[in-house]
Order: C-alpha cells, then structure tokens, then sequence
C-alpha cells in the first residue's frame, strides 16, 4: 500500500466531522441524560402532545439533531412544484452587477454547513401547538458573498426574498397575485452565516421544506426562512408584504404610570425560550428532567426548574455543542419525589439578562397576537 501522509490541516478537518458526526447521532444521554433501556424509566406528560402532527414530540427528544422526517412544516401559499434544473435564482435591484444562478452553479461554489435550530413564530402558543422547532444542519452557499459581489448601491437598504409560492390576495378592495416575501435589511443580510441552502441533515431539501433552494437565518423565526426562493431584489426602502405588515406581527401593551402603550412590531430574531422535554424516573427512585433551551444566539446563560410551588433551582446546561445558534440540552436531577400529581416549569435566562417570562407576566399578558409565545410552559405529571 501506498504510504500516506496526513497534515495537522487534514487530521483537524478529520476530527471536526468526526465529532460533527457524533454529535448528529448521539443520544441524549451524551448529554448528562440516561435514556430509559439503560436504567431510565420515561414518565409520561399528563399534558401530552397530541399525536399525528408532523413536529417534535417532547417526550421522544434522544438526539440533538432532528430527524428530516420529524421537521415541522408551515406554508402559507401552498407547495410549489419545481424541478432542479429549471430553477433559477436572480438576484436584482440596487446592484451594480445583477447575477441569475442555476442550482449547478450554486453548488458550485464553496460549501457551508451551519447548525441551527428552526422554530416557528407562532409555536408554543397551545398545547397542540408546542413542537413547530427542530435543530437542523443546513448546508448551501453564503448569502453575504453573493451580495458583495452584485455590488449594492449605497442607497440599498432592505433585502427581499422571494419564494416561487403564490397566492391572489385581496389589497385595498382590489385582487393582486402575490409571492410569498420577507425581507431583512442589509446589516442583517450581510451576516456571514446566512445561507442560501439547498440541503439539509446532509440530504437534498424536500419539496415541503422548499426544495430547491431556501433561505436560512439563524436565530430569526421561520417566517423569515423563505422557501422556494426565485428572487433577491435590494430596495432603497422598508418593504411591506401581507407577512410584515399584517401577518406574523405582534401587537403588544406596555404599561405606562397612566396608561398603557401598544406596539405593533414584525416578528423577526427568537426569543429565549425553554421546555421540560422529558422525565426519567432513575434507580433508587429520583427523577431526571431533560429539556431544551434556545434564542436568537445570544448566549444562554443560566435555566432554572421550579416544581410546584418551590424555589428555582439551577439546572444543569450541556455546553459541549458550541454552535451559536442551535438548542441546548440541560437536566435537573428531582431527589426524593413524593407521589401525587406535580406542576413542573422551567425557565431560561439570556447573557443579555433576558427572563423567559411567565404566563402572567406583562411581556406575555399583554400581548394579543398569537406569535411569538415565548411564555414558560408548565408539564404535569403523576408518581
């Protein structure tokens, strides 16, 4: 056989996808968490998920990436069918140099995986709706090195994509055939981990998850992730579709001294959020809680648990994933449960000191809008 030499550049590139890799496919207890065929007994939620719904059931959560199949699916305007070789992606507007981009050329250009979890705007707002997220690896192009090579002009202040979804909407009393369209503006554009993504877990996107090409933006809600994009035009203005000015916005109530202030805002960056996932009953007779935490990429400082009307007590955070925009796990071992029915909650706290707040909280009890449901979600369970 041939000898073979590696260099220090090849066996570091080794060992990145080798950990990659494991972190992809191994379970939970990885992270600090037994699962029930080695000692663990899983306790189910009294408020259980309701089955049939494509989306992550808590209770099965054993692995840090979701499965393809497991991902949950929102579309607004239908699923288009596009074949690969026909599709074509323009890029137009303020530049100086507009570029149209088959996929073949796409893939072309230098790969980037980037892990980051999706969620949707409106998850958590109910109990049927509490699994629309999922961490995903993305792969595709950079979206920041296209824009800089079209050249955008200095008056270019907001990026819009759009999807090759459609649908007739109805504006000031008169029909208009509408794509589906967000826009970012261009500070937030020319980040360098947006991706211009064509898989995803390593496979090809699906149809139902935008296939051939969506945009990725780690830490911003779905709603901002369009799918089967055709079209990124730069505009010198705030653009306003049906899905920022109207839909996907939130409309929340501050309180003043004498009154209160209400906002209407674009649902955009996550918020910091948190669940109990799981509850493993271990030999000896504690109780294990496992769950997830995640925001916008800022990082997460602390999660505490609270069962009943107890204190908050510190969990523990498995930060060995280092990925700025992906959950993390975290477990909080329950000594000496006593039987009977139990309330348990946890909550999140950002670097930048932001609280997951409670139910009751003005954050949460003012708001009016279904989005952004950000509120800490209590599990009930019996021993």
């Amino acid at each position: 056989l041939p000898e073979t030499t590696l260099t220090r550049r090849e066996m570091l590139q080794g060992s990145v996808a080798l950990a990659a890799l494991a972190f992809a496919h191994h379970p939970l207890s990885a992270f600090g968490g037994p699962e029930p065929d080695v000692g663990g007994v899983l306790i189910p939620f009294l408020d259980a998920q309701p089955a049939g719904r494509k989306q992550t059931q808590w209770h099965e959560l054993t692995n840090w990436i979701t499965k393809n199949e497991d991902l949950y699916v929102v579309s607004h305007y239908g699923v288009p069918e596009l074949k690969e070789e026909d599709h074509v992606l323009e890029i137009s507007g303020l530049v100086s140099q507009p570029l149209k981009l088959t996929l073949a050329d796409l893939k072309k250009r230098k790969r980037k995986t980037v892990t980051a979890t999706l969620e949707c705007g409106g998850n958590g707002d109910s109990p049927g709706f509490m699994g629309a997220i999922g961490n995903v690896r993305w792969t595709g192009a950079s979206l920041r090195d296209l824009l800089r090579e079209v050249r955008p002009h200095k008056r270019a202040i907001e990026v819009v994509f759009f999807g090759a979804d459609q649908k007739v909407e109805t504006i000031r009393q008169k029909e208009y055939l509408q794509n589906f369209a967000r826009s970012l503006h261009i500070s937030d554009a020319l980040r360098d981990d947006l991706l211009l993504c064509y898989e995803f877990n390593g496979e090809p996107l699906t149809q139902e998850h935008g296939f051939p090409l969506r945009l990725v933006v780690p830490g911003w809600f779905g709603i901002s992730w369009i799918k089967w994009l055709k079209r990124i035009e730069l505009i010198d203005r705030r653009y306003m579709s049906k899905y920022m000015s109207q839909e996907y916005v939130t409309l929340r109530g501050e309180e003043r001294e004498d009154e209160t202030i209400w906002r209407l805002t674009s649902v955009g960056p996550m918020n910091i959020k948190s669940i109990i996932a799981r509850a493993l009953k271990l030999p000896g007779g504690n109780i294990r809680l496992a769950g997830a935490a995640w925001g916008d990429g800022t990082p997460i400082k602390s999660v505490e648990v609270k069962i009943d009307d107890g204190p908050w007590q510190p969990a523990k955070i498995d930060r060995s994933p280092r990925d700025q925009y992906t959950w993390r796990f975290f477990t909080f071992d329950w000594k000496n449960p006593t039987p009977g029915e139990h309330t348990l909650v946890s909550r999140a706290l950002d670097a930048e000191g932001r609280l997951q707040p409670s139910p009751d909280d003005p954050e949460i009890k003012l708001k009016k809008t279904y989005w952004e449901a950000s509120q800490q979600w209590p599990r009930k369970i019996q021993i």
